[in-house]
């Protein structure tokens, strides 16, 4: 079936509309900003370092030499993990807290979680291992599934941490190694590190007064308590809340997806809004056995560069949408218009019709919502006000219907920018008292706090004491964004100083493979340090930062997120800084580099030293 461009309204005014965001924006700014939220482990009685999926089994303590440690078992640190092992590098060690491989999607296993962009594109390592998604938008537990799948195929299970929190990181120059404790009370010595704690690491909790008074169930998305709810990930049939009244904060992509299983179940569901989400119809139909059958080898990369242009570049002249959902309307809409009336000459005039398409999408959104929300006022509260890019787009056939359901209501906490409290036995919101029985935090995770906070590692030392976290305290400071001067053998996954793909695991896959090259071809000269040189280091922050594509100004109009730092002052953006040029052009330069085969920018030092 081909893919046909959206129909969009033509006469919207954009400037009132530019006016209505603005002020929607500001209606919901708070002084506080990065403040408003709390620590899980503060705030929450049985904090967020438990397990409630697997038990920990209790062991000894580990004391031992090892080559590499991946600390990480979600995406980044798996693909690095792969690559390692691709390239032959020898005892490589995965840490993480989890009981498993994956991540976020190990411990979210909320009701109706599945992956919301495309799967085929998402999903890494399909050809290789030989998996295809059921549908184009998976399942949260098959893409669990499938990182075991990754693990079993590629021998990461072997020597991996568990249910082990590292503590500390500490660089010894006498033995060339990082000395790493942990919460079980491990003593390792790793010749290389590997920073892959991933974006998603941390859940976030909104400060509402009088939280450590409610007596009733409170949980976090990201920890689903399913002895109290009933169901499972698989079935998620939530019949112990047939009588309980349940309020839900937060209408972002993770409450998209548990909302209707909630309305579905509960006796009462209260929907806690402060910015509404941008929710579309979504496509999910079966893969077609015979489309997999047609593919070629090397059709992942083909689909995930379609969809990188799709949804930032532009789609080329002529090229189909091989995505076709929300994700890629505008460019579809756009490769359409400009077939009609003529392409653009000049970025600016790409940049213009982008943006006036952008508002034409969201009059869309709009106006779809009046189709499905049957109560005007509630409708009126769903409608999204703000550019594409200000929220994460969703897409559900579920969530605005559920707001039809009698047992289902619509609290929008906007005027008085969140919920007011809570009490013994229930929330305040706009004035009025509402009772419930169990409070479910669908708020997120700390994207752009410190990294410190973030991480959860309370040391990481580089040479002669220094702390990496004053080390990037005005900023990163990386060669390719994946070493730093000071800091030998540690390398870093994540957003930080590089290109970014539209499928964030395209970026981690990159990175993961160029961290072991250099791994690799340490090793195969013999030497014990690697790091960047400092002259290298401050030549690439430059380049980063000349190159950088100036979003502040979009971000500064956005309704607070965590994209532009809940609206403080100095905006961090989640992504890092991002090389200017994109992600092809950043590909490119690290292929080049590697193929130049010098390590051109890294000081080699020391030979093989045994640890003592």
């Amino acid at each position: 079936m081909s893919c046909q461009p959206t129909e969009t309204p033509e006469d919207v005014d954009i400037a009132a509309l530019r006016a209505k965001y603005l002020h929607e924006r500001d209606k919901r700014l708070r002084r506080e900003g990065q403040k408003q939220y709390v620590p899980t482990d503060e705030a929450l009685a049985d904090g967020y370092d438990h397990d409630p999926y697997m038990p920990i089994v209790p062991r000894a303590p580990i004391r031992d030499d090892i080559n590499v440690a991946v600390l990480g078992g979600g995406w980044s640190g798996i693909q690095a993990a792969y690559h390692l092992k691709r390239e032959g590098v020898p005892d490589v060690r995965v840490i993480d807290q989890a009981g498993d491989f994956g991540g976020v999607w190990y411990w979210n296993r909320y009701p109706g979680i599945q992956c919301d962009n495309d799967a085929y594109c998402y999903i890494p390592l399909l050809e290789e291992t030989g998996f295809m998604p059921s549908k184009q938008f998976e399942d949260g537990w098959a893409i669990q599934e499938h990182f075991q799948r990754i693990a079993r195929q590629f021998g990461l299970y072997e020597g991996a941490l568990f249910h082990t929190l590292v503590t500390s990181l500490r660089w010894d120059e006498s033995i060339h190694r990082w000395r790493i404790g942990t919460d079980r009370g491990d003593e390792l010595r790793a010749r290389f590190v590997v920073m892959a704690s991933g974006p998603l690491n941390r859940p976030k909790l909104p400060a509402i007064p009088g939280m450590e008074r409610f007596k009733g169930r409170i949980f976090h998305t990201a920890r689903w308590d399913y002895d109290y709810t009933g169901g499972d990930r698989k079935n998620p049939v939530l019949d112990k809340l047939a009588d309980k009244r349940v309020a839900i904060l937060g209408t972002g992509a993770t409450a998209i997806q548990v909302v209707p299983h909630l309305g579905r179940w509960a006796k009462q569901t209260y929907v806690i809004q402060r910015t509404p989400t941008s929710v579309d119809e979504r496509r999910n139909e079966p893969t077609d056995p015979e489309w997999a059958k047609s593919l070629q080898p090397g059709w992942q990369k083909a689909r995930q560069a379609n969809f990188h242009r799709g949804a930032i570049d532009g789609l080329l002249p002529g090229e189909p949408d091989l995505i076709c959902d929300f994700w890629t309307e505008i460019s579809r809409n756009l490769q359409a218009r400009f077939e009609r009336e003529g392409w653009p000459q000049s970025v600016a005039e790409i940049f213009a019709a982008r943006e006036a398409e952008d508002y034409r999408v969201m009059e869309r959104i709009r106006k779809r919502i009046e189709t499905v929300v049957e109560d005007k006022a509630t409708a009126e509260a769903l409608k999204p006000w703000y550019r594409t890019v200000c929220k994460r787009p969703c897409s559900s056939n579920d969530y605005l219907q559920t707001f039809n359901r009698p047992n289902v209501k619509l609290l929008d906490v906007s005027a008085s920018r969140g919920l007011e409290r809570m009490t013994e036995t229930g929330v305040v919101a706009n004035g009025v008292e509402y009772e419930i029985d169990c409070m479910v935090f669908a708020s997120g995770y700390e994207v752009t706090s410190e990294l410190k906070r973030r991480w959860g590692i309370e040391t990481i030392e580089g040479r002669g004491g220094r702390s990496l976290y004053a080390h990037w305290d005005d900023g990163y400071r990386t060669l390719h964004g994946m070493t730093t001067h000071g800091f030998p053998n540690q390398f870093f996954v994540g957003f930080y100083q590089g290109g970014f793909n539209a499928t964030t695991t395209v970026t981690f896959g990159l990175q993961g493979e160029h961290i072991a090259h250099v791994i690799k071809a340490a090793m195969d000269r013999g030497a014990t340090v690697v790091e960047p040189s400092e002259a290298a280091q401050d030549e690439w922050v430059r380049t980063i930062r000349a190159s950088a594509i100036d979003l502040t100004a979009i971000q500064r109009e956005c309704t607070p997120s965590y994209l532009n730092n809940e609206g403080e002052e100095k905006i961090r953006w989640y992504l890092g800084e991002t090389y200017g040029p994109g992600f092809d052009a950043f590909a490119r330069l690290l292929q080049d580099w590697r193929d130049a085969g010098d390590l051109k920018g890294l000081v080699l030092g020391a030979r093989e030293t045994e640890p003592v």
